[in-house]
């Protein structure tokens, strides 16, 4: 099972829409996809129709270490694509995971529930500097930050997400290797000098940054993305062709390339992939 965090210490970048278009295409790809909420904010929680909604939800599962799936998992209405709810309405667990002696650990030990169940665990994670946020990197194989193409952002992260990252750095004397973070340019206008100047900014910045890589895959600003989100869908069952006259890719082709940059063990299954039809998967026909 692989683990993807989606985390930045600044909100407002696109980690939940990311996160669910991400789920939901892989697991129109064929793939078992777990999103795990643990926003107080649960707009993850809320993306996708439930076809069954599990009675408990994160607070149980971290506060009381639930074991039972059916206890814990709902099902979205997408085939293969499952979700841990965020139900910490009080905002309870960051002062519990505090002063827990496994607080920053908690998730990472807790994984093994999930690993017969799922090829994919995706956690989509607060906008601020929390131990929430700490533990969800130290769960993670893979850290991925979005960012956008704007000066005010990447100041924000090299301040906020590259703190974070040192931060857990000292977990390596337990044998806990910090997850290898990756950048991605999200919701780039189609025409921008300032955005392309940010992002030709962005690189050379973390071209010396050795941990850190910036993904090929940009994500461009396009009416599709909240078109998705208004109707409960995945991206790229909404735009799966290029609209006449555009010069940025079919949603399609946009999450095509993120999941393969990010799983590419499963890059044959995410060809198949058409998002003419809701299913897992959906392909051409030949």
């Amino acid at each position: 099972m692989q683990v993807i965090a989606i985390i930045s210490t600044k909100g407002g970048v696109g980690k939940t829409t990311v996160a669910a278009n991400l789920g939901g295409f892989i697991a129109d790809a064929g793939q078992r996809v777990l999103l795990i909420d643990l926003d107080v904010q649960p707009t993850l929680s809320s993306y996708y129709e439930l076809a069954y909604r599990a009675p408990y939800g994160i607070y149980e599962l971290l506060a009381f270490n639930e074991q039972t799936l059916s206890q814990l998992v709902s099902h979205t209405v997408i085939p293969g694509l499952d979700v841990v709810l965020s139900n910490d309405e009080h905002q309870q667990l960051g002062t519990l995971l505090l002063h827990a002696a496994d607080g920053r650990l908690r998730l990472r030990n807790l994984l093994p529930l999930f690993r017969p169940h799922y090829d994919l665990l995706l956690i989509d994670t607060q906008g601020a500097r929390s131990i929430m946020l700490e533990m969800a990197m130290l769960a993670a194989d893979l850290a991925v930050s979005p960012i956008t193409p704007e000066i005010l952002a990447a100041r924000e992260l090299q301040r906020g997400t590259l703190q974070l990252v040192d931060a857990i750095t000292p977990y390596r004397y337990l044998g806990i290797k910090p997850p290898r973070l990756q950048l991605l340019i999200n919701r780039v206008p189609a025409v921008s000098s300032n955005a392309r100047l940010v992002q030709q900014t962005l690189r050379l910045i973390f071209r010396e940054h050795s941990e850190i890589q910036i993904l090929r895959t940009e994500v461009p600003a396009i009416e599709a993305v909240p078109r998705a989100a208004t109707s409960g869908q995945p991206v790229h069952r909404v735009e799966y062709r290029r609209p006449s006259g555009r010069q940025a890719p079919a949603a399609l082709e946009t999450m095509r390339a993120l999941a393969s940059e990010l799983c590419p063990q499963w890059q044959e299954q995410f060809v198949g992939v058409t998002g003419r039809a809701s299913g897992r998967p959906s392909h051409e026909p030949t």
